[in-house]
């Protein structure tokens, strides 16, 4: 076993993760193309939509996780969700580069209070002002965290050479 096994199975993760989050964004376009035009604004289709960003957002914070332990990142924790997002903001100097933008971060950020939100919340109405802009959010973070995830996998690229 050669010294990059560690990093190339790291981007073979960051890989499977890129791979899901695009999913999770079809899924959610398709729905909105199809059933949703035929449901409208019912119950069941917020639940569709909840659901399809919380995923996304417990997808990327897991490949993040992953991150932080390869690169001993230590999270506090009282509040290690918060604590993730912004350690994965930094560049940390002779360990590593950023992996998302303070504006990915930011928006990440909206769609984990509403995870923690939704966790808890067990009526069936939703509030359609409050998920008109969390799919705001949602489209932001769909378009900026792949180019993110690509920059921070060329860095690990660069440490393989």
């Amino acid at each position: 076993m050669n010294e990059a096994d560690p990093i190339l199975e790291l981007m073979a993760r960051m890989e499977r993760t890129r791979q899901l989050l695009h999913r999770i964004v079809e899924e959610y376009r398709g729905f909105l193309e199809g059933d949703f035009k035929l449901m409208g604004r019912k119950n069941t289709s917020a639940i569709v939509i909840a659901e399809l960003m919380v995923g996304y957002y417990t997808c990327a914070e897991t490949l993040f996780l992953r991150i932080a332990q390869f690169f001993e990142n230590n999270l506090d924790a009282n509040r290690w969700h918060a604590d993730l997002l912004e350690k994965m903001t930094l560049r940390i100097e002779g360990v590593r580069d950023p992996v998302i933008s303070e504006e990915t971060s930011r928006n990440l950020g909206e769609l984990m209070k509403f995870r923690h939100f939704r966790r808890y919340y067990f009526e069936l109405e939703y509030d359609w002002d409050k998920l008109d802009y969390l799919q705001k959010v949602f489209e932001r973070v769909s378009e900026s965290l792949p180019s993110d995830l690509e920059r921070f996998r060329s860095f690990l690229r660069e440490l393989t050479i």
